[in-house]
């Protein structure tokens, strides 16, 4: 699993979308709200779409070298399996999203809300067959003491589950729609850079929003405590997100709204496999680029 995420030529999928995100993701999946009742109906109908992308013949190693899950997905089975297991069988590294959500804005960030359960979150995750996990925070401004807190949450978050033998990847999204975007992306590189430096553990991954200016995290890219940084696409569409990835070599994708944009349940079993593969083509050409 580490030689597929240090070497792979690829990309990694966000199939991570909880609680408050997931009937956004159904309705541009072609299911409407009035299609479940409650939330077991609603995480049953997210986990088929799922299901149907990661048993498609298109989604594996090749390509697509991770996936990152959201806890339900990793504890469900698709084609038989265990999730993790049938990733894992395609060459597709397992991930699991661990953060608990966002508090509210403080110093334009938004922190991650405390996570209590993260070490048994962590333990389960491991018998699973999982290598990392992912967890998000916001930057909506170029606040200095916000994006110091910011870094230094993901950081001591990271050592949590390191101590796991899990490879965190550290999410601090920059909001692209915020009107200090440019300079959010810099003091974010700083803080990220001296955090790294003092980070005494195995090498972590990062997730970040495509910068403003092309080619401001080579930095980042190229640190010997960095395995890989990846991108989310951060509201793009995907031929805009893409455009955007190529201008940042070194950089690789971990989209999710952009890789499943065009997806819809009412899709042939056709359909849908000739339509993700073209996504995983597109993704895949902008990563290696």
């Amino acid at each position: 699993m580490l030689d597929q995420i240090k070497s792979g030529q690829g990309f990694i999928a966000a199939l991570d979308q909880s609680g408050g995100s997931t009937p956004k993701a159904l309705k541009g999946y072609g299911i409407e709200a009035d299609a479940f009742s409650n939330d077991e109906e609603m995480f049953g109908l997210i986990h088929d779409m799922r299901s149907r992308i990661v048993t498609a013949p298109c989604f594996n190693g090749d390509k697509v070298i991770g996936a990152i899950l959201f806890e339900r997905t990793m504890d469900g089975e698709a084609g038989g399996k265990p999730v993790p297991a049938l990733l894992w069988e395609r060459g597709v590294v397992p991930f699991l999203k661990v953060d608990k959500g966002l508090e509210d804005e403080a110093d334009g960030v938004q922190l991650m809300k405390a996570n209590p359960g993260l070490d048994d979150l962590c333990a389960r995750a491991v018998a699973m067959g999982v290598f990392g996990t992912k967890m998000r925070s916001v930057v909506n401004l170029a606040n200095p003491a916000g994006v110091k807190a910011i870094v230094e949450q993901q950081f001591a978050e990271a050592a949590r589950i390191a101590a796991h033998g899990l490879v965190p990847i550290i999410e601090p999204e920059v909001n692209i729609k915020s009107a200090e975007r440019d300079a959010a992306d810099r003091l974010l590189l700083n803080e990220l850079l001296a955090a790294l430096d003092a980070w005494t553990g195995a090498p972590v991954m990062l997730k970040l929003s495509l910068p403003t200016e092309a080619g401001l995290f080579q930095p980042l890219v190229d640190h010997p405590k960095v395995l890989r940084v990846v991108a989310l696409s951060g509201g793009f569409a995907r031929p805009e997100a893409c455009v955007e990835l190529a201008k940042n070599p070194g950089i690789i994708a971990s989209f999710s709204r952009a890789l499943l944009e065009d997806l819809r349940h009412q899709m042939s079993d056709d359909e849908f496999n000739s339509s993700l593969g073209g996504a995983i083509n597109e993704i895949h050409a902008a990563s290696v680029a």
